[in-house]
């Protein structure tokens, strides 16, 4: 019991910070672009990997909280689902510090919500996965089916991004950077993923295994 109140209060805390986080991002886009309309800016706000992670970890955080009998709560509380939510958010924590920090200088309040979506929930989701979700369930397959949500999101990137001419993040930029290297950048990043998603199964089933063994005792 003890467990599942600091599980659900240190969830809680985590929720409002990332819901915080993309709400102050959010504005900041809008009242910082006043050129561009605001339809535009929301689409392209959504056409970040980062904010649509955050997004996820900012659900993943409320369900178990808010509605935790709930189907959706049941849902965002499996494994599985906050297994690969660890893995997508831990991902954008290390491609934004190695492939994008030194691109741009946020200052003010975009430094608070750069830090706290970029730093801060991953760290926070990596952990509470680390702490509270149940291991040994996963297989290695599953790091495999986690690459759906990058492969749908290149996807729409491409289709977005040759539609408006925007791109989210220079490793994307098909236009400025040539087929051979958008296609390089890609497959870097697939290969990220994956590689993320096996380190991740491969501590479920070490804790999964030193769990049994303990149990046995």
């Amino acid at each position: 019991m003890a467990r599942e109140g600091a599980a659900r209060a240190y969830r809680a805390i985590f929720a409002l910070v990332g819901w915080f986080a993309i709400g102050l991002q959010y504005w900041l886009t809008i009242t910082g672009n006043p050129a561009i309309g605001a339809g535009e800016l929301t689409l392209n706000f959504f056409s970040y990997f980062t904010i649509l992670t955050n997004l996820v970890v900012a659900l993943a955080l409320t369900g178990p909280v808010v509605a935790p009998n709930s189907a959706f709560g049941r849902w965002t509380a499996s494994e599985g689902v906050r297994a690969a939510i660890a893995m997508y958010i831990a991902v954008v924590g290390v491609t934004y510090h190695f492939l994008l920090s030194h691109v741009w200088d946020p200052q003010g309040l975009l430094f608070i919500s750069n830090g706290l979506l970029h730093y801060v929930m991953p760290a926070a989701f990596v952990l509470d996965w680390l702490l509270f979700t149940p291991k040994g369930r996963l297989r290695w397959i599953d790091p495999v089916k986690w690459l759906s949500m990058p492969l749908i999101y290149t996807g729409w990137t491409l289709i977005h991004g040759y539609a408006s001419g925007w791109w989210p993040y220079w490793f994307m930029n098909v236009p400025e950077l040539g087929l051979a290297k958008a296609a390089f950048w890609a497959g870097v990043m697939l290969a990220f993923f994956l590689i993320a998603g096996l380190v991740i199964a491969a501590i479920d089933r070490a804790f999964g295994r030193r769990d049994r063994t303990l149990a046995a005792a």
